[in-house]
């Protein structure tokens, strides 16, 4: 039996996929943490299930703003806010703002956002044990 793909190219189509992975493995990961708070939001809908669900979106987003967007938004940002006469302090405080401050914002609001929601269901959890004849 001859195989329709040659070794070198199964190589190459191997390596691909690892550096593929490599890359992107935070995004697939928050991307499953997405997935599953959509499951748990339609499945048993409750602020848990939103939490995790917004707490891995804005994981997500964080990612790609670190690996995508911030050379491009803060070079359009200081180009257009350019004047005649440049502004270093100003254009110092833009750089801290887009490249420091808003990517450590991001992450530090995902990952609060799903502790939140560990919390929240610990707290419910507890009401529950503490009263199981109230419906809460």
């Amino acid at each position: 039996m001859v195989s329709a793909i040659s070794p070198d190219i199964g190589q190459s189509m191997m390596v691909t996929l690892y550096l593929m992975f490599s890359h992107n493995y935070e995004a697939i990961a928050y991307f499953s943490g997405m997935l599953l708070g959509i499951a748990l939001s339609v499945w048993k809908p409750s602020r848990f299930s939103i939490f995790v669900l917004l707490g891995f979106a804005v994981l997500l987003f964080s990612f790609e703003y670190d690996k995508h967007i911030i050379t491009g938004l803060r070079n359009q940002t200081l180009l257009s806010l350019s004047t005649a006469q440049p502004h270093l302090r100003f254009q110092r405080l833009i750089n801290l703002f887009i490249s420091e401050f808003l990517p450590i914002f991001f992450y530090v609001l995902g990952w609060g956002m799903i502790f939140m929601s560990i919390i929240y269901a610990g707290l419910k959890l507890n009401k529950v044990k503490n009263h199981p004849d109230k419906d809460i």
